[in-house]
Order: C-alpha cells, then structure tokens, then sequence
C-alpha cells in the first residue's frame, strides 16, 4: 500500500486527500489550520499535527498549497520527518521562478522531485477527473501511478526536467483565466446595455463558440452563485505568475494583464474568496 503525506488540504487538497484515501492508500494529511484537515479522518486518513509528522514514513509526500513561498515553508518545516529517496509530487501552481527553489530544496533533502501542477478547480478535484501536468524523472513514474490515478483522468507527462510541468500550466491557465473574463466582460455590456444578459448565453448555446466552460461561467454569473471553484484571488495571484513567465521569454500577455486588473478590481470590492466569475462585478464602478 502506497502510503501518501498531503500538505495543504483547502479547496484542492482536502478533495484530492478524501479520493487518496478512498482509492486505498494510506493518507496523512496536514494543514496549517488543523481543521480543515479533520474530515479526511472520515474517510481513513489521519491528521497530522506538523508537516514533520505528515511526512514521516511517507513513500510519496504531496504539496497542494497557496503558493511557493507556502511550499517552501511547508518542506522545510517537514525536514525532520523527510528521508532521502522520497518522492515528492509538487502540485500546486507556484509559478517558473519557485520550481527551480523548490527543485534546489528536494535536493538538498535527497527527495526525488516531479513538478506535477494540476488544471482543474475544485468539481474535477472532487470528482477525480484532474489532468495532471508532470514532468520529472522517469523512476518515479511507477510510484506515482497510484496516486495520480486517484486524482486524475489524465497524466500528461512533458518532460524529466523539473519545471515542464509548471511551464505548461502557465499556458493553460493563461486561457482559463482569460476566458473566465471574457464570458464576465461580455455578459456584462450585456446588461449595461439594459439587455437580459441570458441573451448572450442564448446566442453562444449550440454554436461554434459554445463551450461546457462558456456555460458554467456564465451559469454562476446569470445565478448569482459564486461558490468557488478557483478564487479572485488565487486567479489573481496566477496572472502575475502568468505575466512572470511570459516576460522572461519575452512573450507578452496582454490579455492576462487585463484579467488581472479585473480580478484586482474585483477583489479590492470584497469579491477575493469568491469564484473567479466574480470578475463580472470588475465592469461596474461599484465593483
């Protein structure tokens, strides 16, 4: 049985933690507010009190945090419980600069590292249907079958240097983002324009522009319903990242950089715990 430490259990790794469990592996979960950990004890898994602990005896450990920086604190205040050779499976989406630090922190602790971002928000990681986006060495691949076939129904191996992983979610989530806005800003001159904004989603419905993501966007917008599947915030923080990347190949992104106003607008409005959607209220001074 492979046995799995997950570091960070919010809105992705509490999901992804409970179809660990559930496919069978044995799963300690840690995260820096321990409640949000403890309905994985339902599920089999148990909770651990340090990120040290979560990792002790761990063939592969799992890092689903906020951002890079919380990645590194995280490892690091595991080190007592790491040992060398095992696998560490870096899920969350940190951005170009912080894999090779985060890469520089595995070896220093003997840890074999797969940079393996997710795209998907919380519905995929609830349902187990993630497409993991993993690039690192080829021995690690077998140990990982299990887990990512827990939590994905896809893994798309880009490479086995660090980092090829990360590269490519930077590129996905550069369309995701910038689409959630499009669909908002539309809908929104919509209703400017004193039209029902559910004429725009009438329109697209069937045609070659249609798309299962154009109606769950719109579907929260026109609903008012919010609930998050990604945040503003974290949206927001992966624009930067987005235009980061892009700047040091010299690709510009002017698109992102306008979803990210958007997104900044609409979380200086109260909106940053909500989804992403919530970028509709970005078109209105009141936002």
């Amino acid at each position: 049985m492979t046995s799995v430490a997950v570091l960070g259990t919010g809105l992705m790794g509490l999901p992804m933690g409970r179809n660990l469990a559930r496919a069978g592996l044995r799963v300690t979960a840690w995260n820096r507010t321990r409640d949000k950990a403890l309905p994985l004890e339902a599920d089999g898994a148990a909770v651990a009190h340090s990120p040290a602990e979560a990792v002790e005896g761990a063939d592969v450990v799992v890092t689903m945090l906020s951002d890079g920086d919380a990645v590194h604190e995280a490892v690091t205040a595991a080190a007592p419980g790491l040992r060398a050779g095992q696998v560490w499976a870096q899920m969350s989406t940190v951005g170009v600069a912080a894999v090779d630090r985060l890469s520089a922190l595995a070896s220093q602790h003997g840890l074999t590292f797969v940079d393996a971002p997710v795209q998907g928000t919380r519905q995929p990681a609830e349902q187990g249907t993630l497409v993991i986006l993993a690039s690192g060495p080829p021995p690690a691949r077998e140990t990982l079958e299990p887990v990512f076939e827990a939590l994905g129904q896809r893994t798309l191996w880009v490479g086995d240097a660090a980092g090829a992983g990360t590269r490519l979610k930077m590129a996905t989530v550069s369309y995701g983002i910038s689409l959630t806005a499009v669909v908002a800003e539309a809908l929104a001159l919509a209703h400017g324009l004193g039209l029902d904004p559910d004429l725009v989603r009438q329109v697209i419905t069937g045609g070659p522009m249609d798309s299962a993501y154009f109606q769950a966007k719109a579907a929260a917008i026109l609903s008012g319903d919010f609930t998050p599947s990604f945040t503003v915030r974290n949206a927001e923080k992966d624009t930067r990242l987005i235009r980061e990347a892009g700047q040091g190949v010299g690709v510009r992104m002017d698109v992102v950089a306008a979803a990210g106003e958007r997104l900044r607008r609409a979380e200086a409005g109260g909106h940053g715990d909500e989804d992403m959607a919530a970028t509709y209220f970005a078109s209105f001074d009141e936002a």
